[in-house]
This record gives structure tokens, C-alpha cells and sequence, in this order.
């Protein structure tokens, strides 16, 4: 996990690296400086040597200067190494993520990879540089501060070697018992950004059913368990404080009897045995000593909490997506044949049944092909095949003669244009919107694609035209500005294959009948599969099939299937009728 997570030090390291060198030369000067203090009180102000004060306190001025210094160089390269960090580990996690198919995604749900990349890697962030300058501190200063200690009375320094196992072992039971917590509460995050995601895209609906007060509970509910978790887990950390002050007042207090017994005993000659400085500078290690430990606690506290926000990050990032490239994949798309030759396809292994189940299905390139069938029939499964959304579990899906499976899949997916039913715009105007199908189109360009798409119309009545600003998720546009500035942006692809979802079920039927009719006159030798509910969006295609529990029940043209298909008679019957009742 460690390793996998230092990977994204990169460009940093330098700082890394610095950090505990600096740290190492601050916490020299500050063990050299009640040294010093010692021997100004022994030799200077005891002696009443004022030179010698002098002296002395222009060293100790001098190593406070030099700790000082080093300390805000600590500091400096700690939180560019530590912000560094945590950018390259957000920008590996969210590189990850676009990598992933939709099964990978489908593992890890919307708010959890949120949480993952800002929570998680907060707490990653903070002791990434806790690490790199408590972890490396304490150590270094509790050596340091024993070593000098003993130089100067062993007997007395066993004290603080007495300390360190009753430390030890508290700090033990209050991890081992914090850290199943922390696990747990990070968790729950996850379901409470999924509520507030729910609850914000689904706003209207909530307010529309009057449902304000219901998701207020449930929100409630999990923030309440987060709260109850957390306060659980602060109730055993709060031990950590106590036991750290009682080892420190019980050090210093035996140090200063035992020591004032001694000085006493040798009459305070810091040759005969302990002196008055030797006593303070003993007090101020003392404190150093189990400052050295606070520390380490505190280290140990912020890797327990961030341990568990590790492990996600890492299970994200060892995540591979199951659609891989070939070693040698073809890299050129010939035409937009398209070939279905005993397809079966299941979201999983374990699932009871297929969602599509031995489809044999040809397209020629160019043709328009219509597809009917019930909510439920796996239409929309079907077609996310082609460009290798996911992959088949039997069979195969060719693409101009080629499995698509053999295909580099940027490849594939460019001459694979696809509108959705459910539309996604972007935060941006909508030349930016427009320009995801083609970077580098022009303004002409973008034009012609709005006016086949019987969008142009909308978006010349706007003030700033096409610079206009589309708010998160196309509030700003009707459903039906949405579909047609969607199907224009899938026309700049110049795709070799056009999937329509479902993509017009929001404009009214003159203007989808037109919409097909510059596709077919502009696009002649582009495949266009056309997923509709209603029957008028199909009729014109040079063949439709019925679809109906994963199976093609009938494919023909129009005319045909009124003849041989009785679900698709019954659907264009009832809609016909449907439309002279309106």
C-alpha cells in the first residue's frame, strides 16, 4: 500500500527529502540548547563569571536563530511536498477513474469516489506530512534527549526508560480500538454523499412530491451515525492526552526530588556529582522526551484515522479496468459494418439469466436501422456493445469486419458517435459543449451540425448566441434544447457509426421527423441505429427489429412487421389510435 501510494511523491521528492534533513538540524540545535543552558547556569551565573554569561547567551541566542530557521524550512518544503502529493495522488485517482469501463465504475458508486478523492486524500495529505516531519522528529529528538540525559546521570534518566512501556502499551489499546471505527465512519461518508447527490440532481422531484421533509430524516439518520462514531472513537483517543501528561508530570516530578537530593548530596559542585544547570537541563530533556511522544501519539492517531482512507485509495488505484487493448490493436475503423453473430451478455457472472441472449444480427454500412421494444428489452444494452462499453460474455460484436474486442478502443469509440436518452451538458458555453465532438471544429462547422440537428434555430434566439453558458447539467435548456444540442454534438464526431438512444423523446414529432431526414440526406454513408419508443421515429428505416426480453422477436421493414409482427401491430396500433383520441 505504501508503495503504491509513493508513487505519486514524483516531482516532489526533492522536498520530500529535505524535509527530514532540516527537521534533523532543528532538533540538534534544540537538544544542544539546555547544554547550554547548563553550563551558563553552572559555570557563569553561578560562578558569577559575566563574561562567560555573555558567551553563552550569545550561543544560545545563535542555536535558537539557527533551530528557528531550520524549522521554517522544515515547514516550507513539508507543505509543498504534502500539497504536492495529494495533487498527483487526486490527479492519479480521477486518471483511474476515466480509464475504468462502465462494470468498474458499477463497482465503485458516484459519492464513493468522491469521497475517496477529497476526504481520503485529506487525510492521506496530513500525514503524508506528519510523516515527513513528526514521524521524523520525535524519533530523532527522543534519541537524542535519552543520549544526552544518560551523559549527564544514568540513574536518573532510567526514569523517563520507565515511561516509555506504560506509554506504549495505552497507546496500543486506544489504536487497536480506534481504528475499526475509522473504517466504519468512512463508509457511512459514502452514503452520505450519495444522499446529497440524490437530493440535489433530484430537487424538483423532491419538491414536487413534497418530500422535503423525508429525505431531512434520512439525511439525518446517517449524519447521526457518522456523529455517533465519531464521538465513540474521540472518547478513546481523549485517553491519549491523560496518560501522555501523567507520564510527564510523574517524570519531572521524581527528576526534580531525586535530583534535588543529589545536588544537595554533593553540595551543588558539578564536579563532585549533579549541579543546578545539569538538574534543569535534565528537566527541560525531560519535557522534550515525552513532547517526543505527544508527538509520536499524535502521529499514531492520524494514521489510524488515515489508514483507512488509504486502504480506499489504493483499492481504487489497483483497480484495473477488464477492457484492455490488445498488444497490436488495429487502429483504423474501415466502414460501419456492424455484425452480431450469437451475442449473450450478462452485468454478472452469477446473474440467473442474460440480459441479451444468442443475438444474430447484421448491419450494412449506411443502412438506418430502427429498434422497438418495451422498457426492459435491453435496447440500449445492444448498442453500448458497439463501442465496447462492455464486453460480450458470449459471442461476438464486429465493427467493419473486426471484433471490437481487436480494435485500440479510442479507436473504436471515435467513429462511434452515441446520444443518449438521458443527456449530459457540461458546465461551459455551448461551442465548448459542442467542440467534445471535435476539438478542433470550426464555427461553420459547428453550424451545419446544429442546423441537421434543428438546433441552430434555439441558439441564434439566445443573446450570445453560441458563447452562450450552459449551467451544471443543462439546467438552463429544455429537455428538448438538450437532445438536439447533443445529437449536433455527436454530428461534429463525422462518426462512421450514429446511435441514437432513445434521443429525440423529448421534441415534438415534426421536428424529429426532419431531424431524421437531414441525417439520411447529409449522412447517407453513415450507419444509423435509431432506438425509439415511438413507432413514427422508426417507420422511415430500412429495417426495424422487435425486441422484447433480451431477444429479436422480428426485424423487417416497416411494412413487414405490420404483417408478421404482432407486437410491433399491437405498439403502432395503439399509438395510432393514441394520436387521433389526442
Amino acid at each position: 500500500m505504501i508503495k503504491k501510494l509513493a508513487g505519486s511523491i514524483r516531482q516532489y521528492k526533492k522536498a520530500t527529502l529535505l524535509t527530514p534533513f532540516f527537521v534533523a538540524l532543528e532538533v540538534t540545535m534544540e537538544v544542544i540548547i539546555p547544554l547550554l543552558m547548563a553550563r551558563l547556569i553552572d559555570y557563569g551565573i553561578d560562578a558569577g563569571d559575566m563574561n562567560y554569561v555573555a558567551k553563552m547567551g550569545g550561543a544560545l541566542l545563535l542555536a535558537a536563530l539557527i533551530s528557528l530557521a531550520f524549522g521554517l524550512l522544515a515547514g516550507r518544503t513539508a507543505a509543498v511536498a504534502s500539497a504536492g502529493f495529494a495533487q498527483n495522488l487526486r490527479q492519479d485517482m480521477f486518471y483511474k477513474v476515466q480509464s475504468f469501463s462502465f462494470v468498474n465504475i458499477d463497482k465503485f458508486s458516484t459519492a464513493s469516489i468522491v469521497t475517496r478523492l477529497t476526504t481520503d486524500v485529506t487525510n492521506v495529505q496530513n500525514s503524508f506530512q506528519m510523516l515527513t516531519r513528526m514521524a521524523i522528529r520525535s524519533p530523532i529528538m527522543l534519541f537524542f534527549a535519552l543520549f544526552v540525559s544518560f551523559s549527564i546521570d544514568q540513574k536518573l534518566s532510567l526514569i523517563f526508560l520507565g515511561s516509555i512501556p506504560i506509554l506504549g502499551v495505552g497507546l496500543w489499546l486506544i489504536m487497536s480500538n480506534v481504528h475499526p471505527i475509522f473504517a466504519r465512519v468512512f463508509r457511512t461518508y459514502d452514503k452520505l454523499n450519495n444522499v446529497v447527490q440524490e437530493n440535489l440532481r433530484g430537487m424538483r422531484v423532491v419538491k414536487s412530491f413534497v418530500r422535503e421533509d423525508f429525505e431531512t430524516q434520512k439525511f439525518m439518520a446517517i449524519s447521526q451515525s457518522i456523529y455517533k462514531d465519531f464521538t465513540k472513537a474521540e472518547r478513546l483517543l481523549v485517553f491519549n492526552m491523560p496518560l501522555m501528561q501523567f507520564c510527564m508530570y510523574a517524570c519531572i516530578l521524581f527528576v526534580s526530588w531525586f535530583g534535588a537530593r543529589a545536588i544537595v548530596a554533593s553540595g551543588g559542585d558539578p564536579v563532585a556529582g549533579l549541579s543546578t544547570g545539569e538538574l534543569l537541563s535534565l528537566i527541560t530533556y525531560a519535557t522534550q522526551i515525552l513532547m517526543s511522544l505527544m508527538m509520536l501519539s499524535m502521529v499514531f492517531v492520524m494514521l489510524t484515522i488515515s489508514r483507512a482512507s488509504a486502504a480506499r485509495i489504493v483499492e481504487l488505484l489497483e483497480e484495473e479496468s477488464n477492457l484492455q487493448n490488445k498488444d497490436h490493436p488495429v487502429c483504423q475503423v474501415p466502414n460501419g459494418d456492424i455484425s452480431f453473430e450469437n451475442v449473450s451478455f450478462s452485468y454478472s457472472k452469477d446473474a440467473d439469466k442474460p440480459v441479451l441472449d444468442r443475438i444474430n444480427l447484421d448491419i450494412r454500412s449506411g443502412e438506418t436501422l430502427g429498434i422497438l421494444g418495451g422498457t426492459g428489452s435491453s435496447k440500449s444494452t445492444l448498442v453500448q456493445l458497439i463501442p465496447r462499453l462492455y464486453d460480450v460474455t458470449e459471442g461476438k460484436v464486429k465493427v467493419g469486419g473486426v471484433d471490437v474486442r481487436d480494435y485500440d478502443l479510442e479507436t473504436l469509440r471515435n467513429q462511434v458517435a452515441m446520444v443518449l436518452q438521458k443527456n449530459v451538458l457540461f458546465s461551459g458555453t455551448i461551442k465548448e459543449n459542442l467542440r467534445w465532438g471535435n476539438e478542433q471544429a470550426t464555427e461553420e462547422e459547428m453550424i451545419q451540425a446544429c442546423k441537421l440537428a434543428h438546433a441552430h434555430d434555439f441558439i441564434a434566439g439566445f443573446p450570445h448566441q453560441y458563447d452562450t453558458l450552459i449551467e451544471q447539467g443543462g439546467v438552463n435548456l429544455s429537455g428538448g434544447q438538450k437532445q438536439r444540442l447533443c445529437i449536433a454534438r455527436a454530428l461534429l464526431k463525422n462518426p462512421q457509426i450514429l446511435i441514437l438512444d432513445d434521443s429525440t423523446s423529448a421534441v415534438d414529432m415534426e421536428t424529429d421527423a426532419q431531424i431524421r431526414k437531414a441525417l439520411a440526406e447529409h449522412l447517407p454513408d453513415t450507419t444509423k441505429l435509431i432506438i425509439a419508443q415511438r413507432v413514427s421515429s422508426v417507420q422511415d428505416a430500412d429495417r426495424i427489429i422487435v425486441m422484447d426480453d433480451g431477444k429479436i422477436k422480428a426485424v423487417g421493414s416497416h411494412e413487414e412487421l405490420l404483417q408478421t409482427s404482432e407486437i410491433y401491430k399491437e405498439v403502432y396500433e395503439s399509438q395510432a389510435k393514441g394520436g387521433e383520441e389526442g
